[in-house]
């Protein structure tokens, strides 16, 4: 069993999680993720650790209220445990010298860079990071995103934080103004991974994405969450989960990403008629 140490509500979707798992923080590196089993019924789910502390022995998890899983997970409160966590799990992220670097989260996947920002900070590269949101509600980790960052660019759908408008239209800003970025990381939903792929091609700058939104199993063993990446088939979850963003196949990366929608409709109905979960 995994205590729950502290529980921060940023929205009715989005909560925040910092968990006791000594051994776990003592060897996460970022980009990594674990496995969740929020009781000994429930499915397992792969979440990326948003930070560890390993003096503290903990880790912190960001979890958006999607399906009947993370709805159960989000009923969990302070002083709770879950049934398990297992990790971490997937390939570190490559962190290196490589000069200045452009880190991109969207929505969750702001968390989800967390490390990854503040890995190429402490490897003394530039660190410009841009992050985003639908809303100031959905904004989250600004505040580590700012100490791990040497320039923070915050931009909202709505403009209600930060610039308006969408992540790619603050590096495209950017590189438009000729900054020299020598590496590009993003993390968020795979359409924005997508869109920033589309604006780095063009003038060849390297760019990685990490393809946690589309894992499930986080083994390999299920193969939900196969990829073709440069022609050649991988597994996010033991492959990566980063990869070269200019040799993903976007498009079936997305029809693979809906294969299981009716499926995780019919078993978020069967759950609230059951009474498991809220509907809120």
């Amino acid at each position: 069993m995994v205590p729950i140490r502290a529980k921060e509500t940023v929205s009715a979707q989005v909560k925040i999680y910092t968990l006791e798992a000594h051994e776990i923080a003592r060897k996460a590196r970022p980009g990594q993720f674990v496995i969740v089993r929020v009781d000994e019924k429930s499915e397992r789910i792969p979440l990326t650790i948003a930070d560890f502390d390993r003096s503290r022995g903990t880790i912190t998890l960001a979890v958006q209220e999607v399906g009947a899983t993370t709805k159960l997970l989000g009923m969990r409160e302070t002083g709770d445990t879950l049934a398990g966590v297992v990790g971490p799990l997937g390939t570190a992220t490559h962190i290196e010298r490589a000069g200045t670097v452009v880190c991109i989260g969207g929505g969750i996947g702001i968390a989800c860079i967390h490390t990854i920002a503040r890995g190429f900070h402490e490897a003394k590269n530039t660190v410009i990071s841009i992050i985003g949101a639908r809303n100031r509600d959905l904004l989250i980790f600004e505040k580590q995103m700012r100490e791990a960052s040497d320039e923070l660019i915050v931009t909202t759908d709505d403009g209600s934080a930060g610039t308006h408008g969408f992540v790619t239209d603050r590096l495209q800003e950017l590189l438009t103004a000729g900054r020299d970025i020598d590496l590009v990381f993003a993390v968020g939903p795979v359409p924005m991974m997508k869109a920033v792929a589309h604006v780095t091609e063009p003038l060849a700058v390297k760019t990685i994405v990490s393809l946690n939104p589309i894992m499930i199993d986080g083994t390999g063993m299920c193969g939900g969450c196969r990829v073709t990446v440069g022609g050649q088939v991988k597994f996010a979850c033991v492959d990566g989960p980063d990869f070269d963003a200019h040799q993903v196949n976007f498009a079936e990366l997305l029809n693979r990403q809906a294969a299981y929608k009716n499926e995780e409709r019919c078993h978020l109905e069967y759950h609230l008629k059951e009474g498991n979960i809220s509907p809120q």
